[in-house]
């Protein structure tokens, strides 16, 4: 959805009598105004019969977290232009009314997430902020259309050099890059400054992409409860997962209860109801092996959440089965409490600890004075139960003020468009 000229400055905002989510401690700030100038957090201070005079939005009962971030989407995972409406118009108004303020994009067509990540910036476009790789670097066989394959070494340099002219954030690796590929990737990304993440690709292990300075491994690929010693390397060297426990722990009960499905493509979510039909009729043998994989999963999670490997909540939306922009990641936060996590914890990793993995958290991640004005106003407290993320009344995104009303009726946009 595009912004009228007259729409694309941020406002003087006023939160009044809120109860502030401290996500760093855990404690609770009752009783306070917020006031948004421009784009970041002007003050903080007690709440007033002053304060209540100048207010945007009276919070009393409420609560406040900082924006959620999405670690892991595919904004444009596609070279079909005739679909980046679809983006634009849906998929970016998703994650603004589900509290998502920013994401990290892992694989997307390289001029239209460029494009998009600039004009959401310039209040020109709704949606969240974006930080991205572009098209994934992958081998010669990538069935991906976001991709741009590469063989040699050589050619793995050259896709990392364009990809900076170009201006993305990171560097994608994917499954299929040859193993020297690979690793002139990691040489000429550290040789230039530009950070890269993705999957561990099949020819390399674990341990070789931590000492090749992968900053993230994406989906907990390579990394098994009984490997300690690769345990204890992403430990040691603050190697990030960002797990997407929802894409691959998905049952044809989470689909029947996702709140999410209206607000989805009519054809995605036809597809999604043949899968869960396919799912719900598998012998009892099969829904117990599905049920024993997805305990693994989410052990595994707490496993490398004791062993103080930093995590990252990430859902890989839309490209997956039941993965709603916006409102599957706070079925991601769930699951992750449902790990062992507690709702702090999950609510860290979509909050301060993107901004620690971006080196931002001067900016982003927590709400004091200073700080980039990205926040989510609850009716519940996300603390006493993680699903309270979903309960969203309204939301602030670098400083532009999206009021309970505005939500509704863009909620009612999205649903009219995606019923054609």
């Amino acid at each position: 959805m595009l912004l009228p000229t007259s729409r694309a400055l941020a406002q003087t905002v006023t939160i009044d009598n809120v109860t502030i989510v401290d996500v760093s401690s855990g404690r609770l700030q009752a009783n306070k105004s917020i006031v948004v100038g421009g784009k970041r957090i002007a003050r903080i201070e007690d709440a007033s019969v002053a304060t209540r005079a100048t207010a945007t939005i009276d919070g009393t009962g409420m609560f406040v977290i900082p924006g959620l971030w999405d670690m892991h989407v595919h904004a444009y995972f596609t070279n079909d232009t005739s679909r980046f409406h679809t983006t634009n118009d849906v998929m970016f108004p998703l994650f603004i009314v589900n509290g998502v303020t920013g994401v990290r994009d892992l694989g997307s067509n390289l001029d239209a997430t460029l494009a998009a990540r600039d004009s959401v910036a310039a209040h020109q476009l709704i949606g969240p902020r974006m930080l991205v790789s572009g098209p994934m670097i992958d081998g010669p066989t990538t069935r991906y259309a976001a991709a741009i394959k590469v063989t040699t070494g050589d050619e793995a340099r050259a896709a990392v050099r364009m990809l900076k002219a170009r201006g993305v954030d990171l560097i994608k690796t994917q499954t299929l890059v040859p193993k020297d590929a690979y690793f002139a990737l990691a040489d000429e990304a550290a040789r230039i400054g530009i950070p890269f993440e993705g999957h561990v690709p099949r020819e390399i292990t674990g341990l070789e992409a931590v000492r090749a300075g992968q900053r993230s491994f994406e989906h907990m690929i390579g990394v098994t409860d009984t490997n300690t010693k690769l345990i204890a390397a992403l430990a040691q060297n603050m190697v990030w997962q960002c797990p997407t426990v929802i894409n691959s722990v998905g049952t044809s009960s989470d689909f029947a209860n996702d709140p999410g499905i209206p607000y989805w493509l009519r054809s995605a979510v036809d597809g999604w109801r043949a899968t869960a039909k396919t799912q719900a009729a598998l012998p009892d043998s099969a829904a117990r092996a599905a049920n024993q994989r997805a305990t693994r999963r989410l052990a595994l999670v707490k496993q490398l959440y004791d062993a103080k490997i930093p995590l990252l909540a990430g859902t890989d939306a839309p490209a997956g089965y039941d993965l709603v922009p916006g409102a599957s990641l706070h079925r991601e936060l769930q699951l992750f409490v449902r790990a062992g996590l507690t709702p702090l914890q999950a609510l860290q990793t979509a909050t301060l600890n993107p901004a620690r993995y971006f080196g931002k958290t001067d900016s982003w991640g927590t709400i004091e004075p200073g700080k980039v004005a990205d926040l989510v106003l609850l009716a519940r407290n996300p603390l006493v139960d993680i699903a309270n993320t979903r309960q969203v009344v309204a939301v602030v995104a670098d400083g532009r003020y999206y009021s309970p009303r505005e939500l509704d009726r863009m909620r009612v946009r999205i649903m009219e468009l995606v019923a054609k």
